[in-house]
């Protein structure tokens, strides 16, 4: 779990709300038995000597069960402000129900799978919709995009998470402002990233569709082999910038 890139990354708006408004964005810690409590230690006050809003983690935060990481997730419980944080396969493999028992005791970090919650920013309401991976099915975990898309109808500015690319539509259907996710790692190790093309839309980085920003992150840890290759770990920042389509 070694952090190499801080990426900051601006995200251009229409909406004269969202302008300087900035997220810290976390993907695929995958903590295991080998993640030691100084890596975490590191990479969460790293995260806090950022500059940010609010924070959000899009899935696969474990990669083992929670019994042998304990003390590594409740480093988590360190992160500064409010944090979002939504399921991935990995972690329905491993706990959820674990992960949660244990976040849950943070006030301020909400799990909102199939759900929204918002913050206030500049007199605004920003709201934060998440929905549950898609491979929820095979572990008994709902996942209901119909009622996610239904809260979502009438509210303006609006920020998507989910742990899989594919899940854009969904974001893109909503009219949402952003949508982040992860699950891809950038491809990990090169050239896998042309085997992730074939079963995903985006490998990492930013890309626009409609109305709606989407964001790709390449995640702070590995699976399988402990190794990355042209695929850097990272921590974005993302920051909204206002542009007046006038000019």
């Amino acid at each position: 779990m070694i952090i190499k890139d801080i990426n900051q990354i601006k995200i251009s708006t229409l909406s004269k709300e969202l302008d300087e408004f900035k997220i810290l964005h976390l993907s695929d810690l995958h903590i295991n038995k080998k993640t030691n409590l100084k890596e975490m230690k590191d990479l969460i006050d790293t995260c806090n000597k950022l500059t940010y809003d609010v924070a959000v983690i899009t899935g696969d935060i474990i990669d083992c069960k929670v019994e042998f990481i304990i003390k590594q997730i409740n480093i988590i419980g360190q992160l500064k402000g409010k944090v979002y944080y939504i399921s991935g396969n990995h972690d329905l493999f491993y706990g959820l129900n674990q992960l949660n028992k244990i976040l849950s005791k943070y006030k301020n970090i909400v799990f909102i799978d199939n759900k929204i919650d918002f913050i206030e920013y500049n007199k605004s309401k920003i709201y934060f919709a998440g929905i549950s991976d898609r491979f929820s099915k095979f572990f008994k975990h709902n996942r209901d995009e119909q009622s996610v898309l239904n809260l979502l109808e009438d509210k303006k500015l609006k920020i998507f998470l989910a742990h899989q690319p594919k899940d854009y539509k969904l974001a893109v259907k909503s009219n949402s402002n952003l949508f982040l996710c992860g699950h891809t790692h950038g491809g990990q190790i090169w050239p896998f990233h042309y085997l992730v093309k074939l079963v995903q839309p985006f490998l990492n980085g930013l890309y626009k569709i409609d109305n709606c920003s989407i964001y790709v992150n390449k995640g702070i840890g590995t699976w399988g082999v402990d190794y990355r290759y042209k695929a850097n770990s990272e921590i974005a920042l993302l920051r909204f910038k206002y542009e007046n389509s006038d000019n």
